[in-house]
Order: structure tokens, then sequence, then C-alpha cells
């Protein structure tokens, strides 16, 4: 395996080059087949608004502690310092975070149950930095959706009516140092894979972010703070029937200044409906996986990791 991810430019695909746009999406599916992982620059989500919110993460996180518990709603809000845990993983995760969901449309109605989001009162900025920084994400992950449908022998637009309203999170995650009396076995974020159709992670302050690649090693992903970091999920496998694979990655305690590290990952979900069953493109000598809804897999998978019952 080469040394680095992929780094590619979002402008390729938006351009009205067709053959930037055709390079563009040979190296996101060649990106995600031999990584899982990509970077991504030009991406039009504007630097100020990463600078505040990654401002208001520091500072939600620096409330009280029984402060941040009053705001804490199962998957929407805060959740606690130690709750969630990789599938796997008999300890839990050395991180507490914040979600943010889908705010329901105004003018549509729609057939998908979108848990009220819970915002700060302390931070009057909170919610529209937030809901701005997923509108951007989330408008980032159907563009890239468009560039990847046609290499599966869709159409550009395949994906729009499935994520259009699917039940997408916007985390903000905070790992705090690490204590010295920590137990073995515990880490930042053990090692495990993302659920959804695919993960637009905002360039983490501070370094831990590992991918373990097709021979087995890990592989640091670092970039600039202010590019992206796009990976594959567990929904994309079974759609794919593992053409498009879903890629291990954990976050590793830090070996250098033992310092609080944020990260805000989008995950891009579709609707609870839609079907899972694999693509007749991708078939092959047979399914891999027997067929299942998104919100079916996403309950299953909520359960596995601590986050429902």
């Amino acid at each position: 395996m080469r040394e680095r991810v992929p780094e590619l430019s979002l402008q390729d695909f938006t351009s009205a080059d067709p053959a930037r746009r055709a390079a563009f999406a040979d190296m996101l599916m060649r990106g995600l087949q031999d990584y899982g992982f990509f970077i991504l620059k030009d991406h039009g989500v504007p630097t100020e608004l990463l600078g505040r919110a990654y401002a208001l993460a520091e500072a939600v996180f620096a409330l009280p502690d029984a402060t941040k518990r009053r705001y804490a709603a199962g998957l929407r809000g805060y959740t606690p310092f130690g709750t969630e845990h990789a599938k796997d993983s008999r300890h839990p995760d050395l991180k507490e975070f914040w979600q943010i969901g889908r705010e329901p449309p105004r003018d549509v109605e729609i057939d998908e149950d979108l848990p009220p989001n819970v915002w700060p009162a302390e931070l009057p900025d909170f919610r529209s930095a937030f809901l701005t920084l997923f509108d951007a994400l989330d408008a980032t992950g159907r563009t890239l959706l468009r560039a990847l449908a046609p290499k599966l022998g869709l159409a550009e637009d395949h994906f729009d009516p499935l994520v259009r309203y699917g039940t997408s999170i916007l985390r903000v995650l905070h790992y705090p140092p690490v204590a010295d009396e920590v137990a073995p076995g515990c880490v930042r974020s053990a090692a495990h894979e993302d659920i959804n159709f695919m993960t637009i992670m905002v360039a983490a302050k501070g370094a831990g972010l590992e991918l373990l690649d097709r021979d087995g090693g890990w592989l640091p992903v670092e970039t600039e703070p202010t590019n992206l970091i796009v990976d594959s999920g567990d929904m994309l496998q079974r759609l794919t029937n593992g053409v498009i694979p879903a890629t291990t990655h954990r976050v590793i305690n830090p070996a250098g200044p033992n310092v609080s590290r944020y990260s805000m990952p989008f995950f891009m979900h579709p609707s609870s409906s839609v079907r899972l069953d694999v693509l007749a493109s991708c078939v092959g000598e047979g399914a891999k996986y027997p067929p299942i809804t998104a919100g079916e897999f996403l309950a299953e998978r909520l359960r596995e990791i601590g986050l429902a019952s």
C-alpha cells in the first residue's frame, strides 16, 4: 500500500469539464476500494464556519458535567463520557459527544421519525453554527454520491431521494486527556467500521486517527485542518456486496502531549425505509448479505455499540 490516502479536489467534479469529472469519479472509486478513505479539499465548506464550530465544540464540552448531562436525550444532544463502545469491544471508548440530526422540513411531510434536536442554552450561537455545518456537509455528501453512482451502474441522481430526508447525524466529539488510571484496553475509539453510507469528517484538532489498510497495517490519516476526511460505511458495503468495503479505523491514545482531541464526523444515512438490497451491478456470484432496511440495520448496530437497548 502507499503511505498516504489519496487526496481529491471536489472542484474537479463540480467543474464543467467532462474529463475532470470522470477522473474525479475514478479516483473516488479507487480511494474507497483501496483504502476506504480519502482526503477531500476544495469542498466549499467555509473555513470560517469550521473555525467557529470548533470554538463552540470546545466551549460546550467545557461546561460542567452536571450541566451537560441535563442535555442528554438519547440519540440527540449530549452523550456522556464512556457510554459508547465499539461493536466487538468490552471496553468503553474514552470520549463524550453531542449529536445533531436533520431538522424536519417545514413544507414537506415525510415518513420519518426525526427526534428533536437539543441545544445548549449556555451557547446561543451553537444551534445556528451546527445546523449550517450540517447542511454544508450534507450537500457535500450528496455531491460525492452523485460522483459515485455511475461507477456502480446507476444514474447520477440515484442516491438523491434515498438520502434527501435521511437520518444523517453530525457528531461533535471530544476526547479528553487520557487519565493515568485508565483501564487497560481502553482507547479513545476502539477499532470499528462506520454504520452508514459515507462519513464526511472535518479534519480533527489532534492526531490519532488510523485506518487498517489492505495489508493489515495501521495507517495514520492526517491532513490540513481545512480539509475533509471521507470514508465508506457498512450500509454502502452491503449495498455494493463488498465491492466498496467498510474500512476498520480507530483513534489511538496520544503518544505525545496528553491533550484534548476534537472531531466532527457527519454520518450520512439514507431514510429508514430504504432497502439495502445488493445492487444488480454488484451481485456477481450472489448476494453476501440478507435483505434488511436501513432503519432495521441502524437499530441493530446502535444496540451493539451501547446507544440503544
